[in-house]
């Protein structure tokens, strides 16, 4: 009778036990779907869709490393650099520059970011390029103010994987020789009611590629070319990175 109830106690132990750890994981498991369900909001700059997306996929998905191609002091490429920072799927992994002085090699330097300055004759004559991407293992180009017309051999090898922000709603004010200044003294000579900003693939025309992202934002008739720069510039701060997350989460 003794071991009988010994047996019986040891049961109802076992079974409380059991009952214990199936609760432990029913809220691990409500936890995960939690992570895995997307939410409206932000959460560190971020857009909660994506950020708990990134959470979920960060343990599975390998870094994608993003070159950014910049001329100039590169206010667009910090933005990117910071925003990235830490990021658990995306890496900006290098910068690239056509001019040796440009300040966006002195923030590439101040992050830790590798740098490569690149010569007119090699882009456009040669496919050396490709092998400094490969060195790096670049998943994604990223122009932030570039100057220079992509070749094909580098549109076709990163066919839908290379971005440009332009500072006007495409397709006005496109083209050759429309870029900074001259592209904010042309809407204001047209006096446009609004300007903002482009997103694009990139291809082998200037400004011409399939349009991913577009904002706006409104002109007053006080407003001088400087003032029309300064707000698209804020546009583009705002929604470069965040729009970059979003297409290299798509494509983890």
């Amino acid at each position: 009778m003794r071991l009988h109830k010994s047996l019986e106690r040891a049961f109802f132990r076992l079974l409380f036990n059991i009952i214990y750890i199936m609760e432990k994981l029913l809220t691990l498991f409500r936890h995960i779907a939690s992570i895995c369900t997307p939410k409206i909001g932000e959460k560190n700059g971020r857009s909660t869709i994506q950020y708990t997306k990134t959470i979920f996929k960060s343990n599975f998905a390998p870094i994608m490393n993003i070159a950014i191609f910049a001329s100039g002091g590169g206010s667009n490429a910090l933005k990117i650099i910071e925003y990235f920072n830490g990021h658990p799927l995306i890496k900006v992994a290098l910068v690239v520059s056509n001019k040796q002085d440009a300040g966006v090699l002195d923030i590439a330097q101040k992050h830790g970011v590798p740098t490569l300055i690149i010569q007119r004759a090699a882009f456009y004559n040669s496919e050396v390029l490709l092998t400094n991407l490969e060195k790096y293992a670049i998943d994604f180009i990223v122009l932030a103010g570039f100057l220079w017309l992509i070749p094909a051999y580098l549109t076709h090898r990163f066919d839908h994987k290379m971005v440009n922000i332009h500072p006007a709603l495409l397709p006005k004010y496109g083209g050759k020789g429309m870029y900074g200044m001259h592209v904010h003294e042309a809407v204001h000579a047209a006096r446009e009611p609004e300007s903002g900003i482009t997103i694009h693939y990139v291809n082998e025309h200037y400004d011409d590629g399939n349009i991913i992202f577009s904002a706006t934002t409104p002109i007053e008739p006080s407003d001088l070319p400087k003032d029309i720069a300064r707000k698209v510039l804020a546009l583009e701060h705002q929604h470069f990175p965040v729009v970059i997350e979003q297409l290299l989460s798509k494509k983890a």
